[in-house]
């Protein structure tokens, strides 16, 4: 029977989501004859009905590429969507237009890709009766129901790339070099990437940290002829008994809190209480942009089939998951906040303080 599927990206953009559709899209016409249509700028797209066909032709050579082809939205929530009517601007719930173009347009099934936020809209959805298939996507690797997602080694490498460069001139400057990391209040990014690329300190989230502890490893490098210290903080790591650093509240999002800051803010704190020279970088979106690491497209097609074989079977409602390094699914259901901080008495918390990195504690 053939089937009309609808696909999305949803939330930031991810390295990766480009690779899941064109294995999605390659997978439903070539193996199961379907159709396929791409709304753009995520939920937007569904509420004014924009939307491309997604074909061999337009998929083609998108598999290495960042980004996604269908563009991306965080701030289009259907069930409360700022709208303007008769001069007043306010919070409506539009899904049901949605509902409406879906139904219009002939699709039978709805693919969403997207993190925490964009995947609980799609239940939303799918309890108003859209057949929906979920793909995890999070550079930030901390939704509780896979192992690992897509984006995440992409922004790894990123990350220790530029640790690499920083080593260099730190030592040059015999500086103390603080490198702001994403990830929001979960530290995978900061400790895989604070491993791999040797740093000497490494702020998470999940471990609160306090002033004396990261001056202590600093002074204890000082003692063994090491005059420069590199140092990682994701954007949601905070002081310990104090908050997190909001750069700024984004009225109309649904999750209008942005983290950052924290490396000025450590930076300033520690100059007035070491002798060395300290200087903050902000990655920010450079770990969300160029070409996606091999990794991350050969699981971004595993992703992109898995969920076209849910699509074949009629299994919907459901997120296709990677459990214990095979492909898998979960319900929209049960999925529901439910995320992964890193285990601060886990293994790769291990590994990093055997190497002597410390957590500022």
């Amino acid at each position: 029977m053939s089937k009309k599927i609808a696909v999305m990206t949803g939330g930031g953009d991810a390295p990766g989501l480009n690779a899941v559709i064109y294995a999605l899209t390659k997978t439903c016409i070539a193996k199961y004859g379907y159709e396929l249509i791409g709304y753009k700028f995520g939920y937007r797209g569904m509420y004014l009905n924009d939307y491309i066909p997604l074909t061999m032709q337009s998929t083609s050579g998108i598999l290495h590429r960042g980004g996604t082809i269908l563009y991306s939205s965080n701030k289009d929530n259907l069930f409360d969507y700022w709208v303007e009517e008769n001069g007043e601007r306010f919070k409506k719930d539009v899904s049901d237009v949605a509902v409406e173009n879906l139904r219009r347009e002939g699709v039978d099934v709805l693919c969403v890709l997207g993190g925490d936020g964009t995947l609980a809209s799609a239940y939303d959805f799918a309890k108003k009766g859209i057949n929906v298939v979920g793909v995890p996507k999070t550079i930030d690797n901390d939704l509780g129901s896979t192992d690992t997602t897509f984006g995440f080694d992409t922004a790894v490498n990123i990350v220790t790339e530029n640790l690499g460069r920083l080593h260099t001139t730190a030592e040059s400057h015999h500086r103390v070099m603080i490198v702001e990391v994403m990830g929001r209040s979960a530290g995978w990014i900061a400790l895989h990437s604070g491993i791999a690329g040797s740093a000497d300190v490494i702020l998470i989230p999940e471990i609160p940290f306090t002033l004396a502890g990261i001056i202590k490893k600093i002074e204890e490098r000082q003692k063994h002829g090491k005059t420069f210290t590199v140092i990682v903080v994701c954007e949601g790591a905070s002081l310990k008994g104090g908050d997190k650093v909001v750069s700024k509240i984004v009225e109309d999002s649904p999750d209008p809190v942005r983290f950052g800051g924290i490396g000025e803010m450590l930076a300033a704190l520690l100059e007035h209480n070491i002798s060395q020279e300290v200087r903050s970088v902000a990655l920010g979106h450079i770990q969300r942009g160029g070409e996606t690491s091999a990794a991350d497209r050969v699981l971004s097609c595993r992703y992109g089939v898995a969920a076209a074989k849910l699509i074949h079977e009629g299994n919907y409602n459901n997120m296709v998951c990677l459990r214990n390094g095979k492909m898998d699914y979960v319900s929209l259901e049960s999925i529901a906040g439910k995320t992964k901080p890193v285990n601060p008495e886990g293994e790769m918390v291990e590994v990093a303080r055997s190497l002597g990195i410390s957590f500022g504690e």
